[in-house]
């Protein structure tokens, strides 16, 4: 059994990852800290944990096997590494950091007391993703030449008066979260598009940025890979209804995902026209994947090279809207 202590509420995903450890027979949730007091200890009595207010109390704390990290993104780092060194596994939502550089300081962290480390980057886990994974590496689209992905809600869109949606306004909090939509929603298109077509290359992106809030809400960025592929990255947290869309086209073939549908044409088919093909079935999730990593010493599908490059392009688009210009990796 892993003993776990849950580290804030601040994140939306916060709560399921909370019930994901309470699903989960080898996590017991044991102690909950939060950077701001009354939402720690609220979340303790719906939880029947007990709250902690001092973080070097839980990391130091000998009954803690491991952490779950919902901080503000801008407290990663921090918390990470301070887990790191107190011999705890971590768990966290993305992004890491907000440079490469942190998310390099952190694996250092990791690396060196030998603990596990997992980011929830959960569609790299789903059955599309791996068809589409399946249909580029079997030669099914040729080569790859341009890369679709688009990932947008309207949780930045308030009603009756309301600043937002349903997201919070600590999410539209540029030194919390470093960023808007891209920062947040977009992650997974870009950890989506840079798994399946390769290191990034170049990076230029267009944001929208409403008045009222001091982060981006709309997103475009526009990729080149090494591969040659071009990629098209969208997100933006004020669509109404759009839906989930993955694209790939390449020499000889193209894949549609939306949503959970998915279709394919190909030169290397036996029947033309689209086709619908069976899907493989999906990997276990980040949270499940940490845990057998860390009882059984499995590895993980979820791998650095995702992470960094995650944090690189995010990167290297805020330099892109703040120069406006092009940017080389």
């Amino acid at each position: 059994m892993i003993k776990v202590a849950l580290l804030s509420r601040w994140h939306v995903h916060a709560d399921d990852y909370a019930n994901s450890a309470k699903q989960n027979p080898d996590l017991s949730i044991e102690l909950i800290w939060d950077e701001e007091r009354k939402r720690g200890e609220d979340w303790a009595k719906e939880l029947n944990v007990p709250f902690e207010a001092d973080l070097d109390k839980v990391l130091s704390n000998p009954n803690i096997d491991a952490v779950i990290v919902s901080t503000p993104t801008n407290l990663h780092k921090e918390i990470i590494v301070a887990a790191a060194k107190n011999k705890k596994h971590i768990f966290t939502e993305k992004v890491l950091a907000f440079t490469v550089q942190d998310c390099e300081d952190i694996y250092q962290a990791v690396e060196e007391n030998n603990v596990k480390l997992m980011l929830s980057l959960p569609r790299l886990t789903e059955n599309y993703y791996l068809y589409a994974q399946e249909a580029l590496d079997s030669g099914k689209l040729g080569r790859l030449t341009t890369i679709r992905c688009r990932l947008a809600h309207n949780g930045g869109v308030g009603q009756n008066g309301a600043k937002t949606g349903w997201l919070p306004e600590r999410f539209f909090n540029k030194e919390q979260a470093g960023g808007g939509a891209l920062m947040d929603l977009g992650a997974h298109p870009i950890y989506l598009t840079n798994r399946l077509a390769g290191p990034a290359k170049t990076v230029q992106a267009q944001f929208q940025q409403s008045k009222e809030f001091a982060v981006e809400d709309n997103a475009a960025v526009l990729v080149e890979y090494e591969s040659g592929a071009i990629g098209i990255i969208e997100s933006g947290f004020t669509s109404y209804g759009s839906p989930f869309q993955l694209e790939l086209y390449g020499t000889e073939g193209v894949l549609l995902i939306e949503e959970g549908n998915v279709r394919i044409q190909s030169s290397h088919l036996s029947e033309q026209g689209w086709q619908t093909p069976e899907l493989p079935e999906a990997l276990p999730m980040p949270m499940q994947q940490w845990t057998s990593s860390i009882l059984h010493g499995t590895t993980p599908s979820i791998t650095k090279e995702d992470v960094l490059g995650l944090t690189a392009v995010n990167e290297q688009a805020a330099l892109s809207q703040e120069k406006g210009k092009k940017i080389e990796m």
